[in-house]
């Protein structure tokens, strides 16, 4: 396993690593930092029924699809955190792979991709294959968990045990790592989406008020809350009327948008508790002297760590940048091939 070593420069694994989110697409370069954060996106049009023809990626899609154009599509690739359309997360990591700042940084980069805990071989083979045929030289995988834990600051090269809590935008995983290994892992399909989603059902149904998922990431990002009766807060936003079809504002409440996604947090929670029921006793011993690790986009949810502390009765820490700590885990990782070695998934 350790034979690639020697063929590489002195004290490094790799040279790029690639997050490939639900929501957006990451890529650190080793010893810059992230150099690529854009929307997980493509916009394209339907040649015939079997065709389609890309137009755009990432930054670029997310502009054309704001006009509204009719004859132009979205796709997201990534659905739950997996691969949903081979050909077009091909078309999305080339394109990535070979923009200007990624590019110029390596020709034929080594790889290490993050993966959601538990993908199947063929999952594996599809990521590892998609990067091939986009440019790279290597490709390693890791579990993504794992890359979390690692840019949250957690020693996960340590016998005692610690737990990260990684809230993405498709998925919440939530981990017991030791030893560089990942003990026990529990998967909710509960991310930023599904959290929007639940905004848009709960004021269809209980106010007749019709927004759009934009509008109700607005609201989640702004005046959203795990504990809906603390500290409330108000929103205008333009919604239309269920009943007259009409245009109008409606000043929202942050207890509503927090009773909107309750169902959801409360799902995390539900994961968190399976977690800890499946973990070995001495490495809860140490979860409860270490506490939890929030880290995702959902960690930024107002009062998210305070909700979990009460009901888990557990200390809860959220990660210095959570929206990147999967990216800062990754990065860490390009420099540390004994690391690498000993966290890499088996294809």
């Amino acid at each position: 396993m350790f034979s690639w070593f020697f063929k590489n420069e002195a004290g490094t694994a790799a040279d790029l690593y690639v997050d490939l989110g639900t929501a957006n697409t990451l890529i650190a370069a080793r010893g810059k930092g992230v150099i690529l954060n854009e929307p997980t996106l493509i916009a394209y049009q339907q040649i015939n029924q079997t065709k389609k023809r890309v137009i755009a990626v990432g930054l670029d899609a997310k502009e054309k699809l704001a006009k509204n154009p009719g004859n132009i599509f979205a796709q997201k690739p990534i659905r739950d955190g997996v691969i949903a359309d081979f050909e077009t997360t091909e078309v999305m990591l080339k394109h990535f792979l070979n923009a200007p700042g990624v590019k110029s940084a390596f020709s034929r980069p080594r790889v290490v991709v993050s993966l959601p805990y538990g993908v199947t071989e063929v999952e594996k083979k599809a990521v590892i294959q998609s990067c091939k045929a986009a440019g790279a030289k290597d490709v390693f995988l890791i579990d993504e968990p794992m890359a979390a834990a690692i840019g949250s600051g957690l020693n996960v090269k340590a016998a005692e045990g610690c737990m990260i809590v990684d809230m993405g935008g498709g998925t919440t995983e939530v981990a017991v790592i030791a030893l560089a290994d990942i003990v026990y892992c529990q998967a909710a399909r509960i991310g930023g989406h599904k959290l929007d989603t639940a905004i848009v059902d709960f004021f269809k149904r209980t106010k007749k008020f019709i927004i759009s998922e934009p509008v109700a990431e607005q609201l989640k990002v702004a005046i959203g809350t795990a504990v809906p009766k603390k500290d409330i807060r108000y929103l205008t936003v333009s919604g239309r009327d269920a009943d007259t079809g009409m245009i109008k504002d409606m000043e929202i409440s942050s207890e509503d948008v927090g009773l909107a996604m309750n169902g959801c947090i409360q799902e995390v929670i539900n994961a968190i508790h399976r977690a800890l029921e499946h973990t070995p006793p001495e490495l809860v011993s140490d979860i409860i002297e270490r506490g939890v690790v929030l880290a995702g986009g959902g960690a930024l949810i107002r009062d998210f760590d305070i909700r979990i502390q009460n009901e888990v009765r557990l200390n809860v820490r959220i990660a210095e940048n959570p929206l990147v700590a999967i990216a800062m885990g990754g990065e860490k990782v390009l420099s540390d091939p004994e690391l690498l070695d000993k966290i890499q998934l088996e294809v």
